[in-house]
């Protein structure tokens, strides 16, 4: 797969790696801005702790970006970082992608504090609780009360840390199962389960979905 075939549009978000201090990586996120097919790809300069990071003329550097249901990686080196008119990082263009594919099956735990919302029935009132499984397709959740039945339409919204990165992932869903009185749920108490199925067709909300999932799997898989 080359770049160019892509078919990315200005500001998608990418991630840079680069090998840090006695080899340990560094992971930033960044947009891109342009390209020149097979010359360079231009994109912007990622920050920490709210500076600018600098970067080395002939650096190495592996990039990641969700496409869809799978993940791209490509090998990179650094041009040329410039400050004016605006911080640009030059790097050189990838000879191909490599696609990793995320099976939809493939379910993390975790334990992320969510608010769900019916939007088949607006009389119901928003519901807290807890994501206590998820995968690029769907998610189990454990809320305080029950948020709607099987077929309903729901949103969930979720404040969730991507690589240091603090996002607002919203996605709509589909309940496709649903168990009340679950006495020894994460919560405490009677809360009522159930099993989601994403329908979100906006791009944006699916990446940043796609890449809480993604890094929830980097994270367990670091562990073990």
């Amino acid at each position: 797969m080359k770049f160019e075939d892509l078919k990315l549009s200005y500001g998608y978000p990418l991630q840079l790696q680069t090998a840090g201090v006695a080899g340990q990586s560094e992971r930033y996120s960044c947009r891109l801005i342009g390209c020149l097919p097979g010359r360079s790809i231009l994109v912007s300069v990622p920050k920490h702790a709210g500076k600018l990071v600098r970067l080395k003329q002939g650096q190495k550097i592996i990039v990641r970006l969700m496409i869809d249901n799978g993940i791209g990686v490509f090998a990179v080196q650094v041009e040329m970082q410039t400050v004016d008119p605006y911080p640009i990082l030059h790097l050189s263009y990838p000879e191909s992608i490599t696609f990793k594919g995320i099976r939809g099956a493939t379910r993390v735990g975790v334990e992320q504090a969510v608010s769900v919302r019916n939007l088949s029935d607006t009389t119901l009132l928003p519901t807290d609780g807890l994501i206590v499984d998820i995968s690029v397709t769907g998610t189990r959740v454990e809320l305080t009360a029950p948020v709607g039945k099987i077929g309903d339409e729901v949103e969930l919204v979720s404040s969730v840390m991507i690589m240091e990165v603090q996002r607002e992932c919203r996605v709509k869903a589909i309940i496709r199962s649903q168990v009340e009185t679950l006495e020894d749920s994460k919560l405490g108490g009677l809360t009522t389960s159930y099993g989601l199925e994403f329908v979100e067709k906006e791009e944006e909300r699916r990446l940043v979905m796609y890449a809480f999932v993604y890094s929830q799997m980097a994270i367990q898989e670091n562990r073990s």
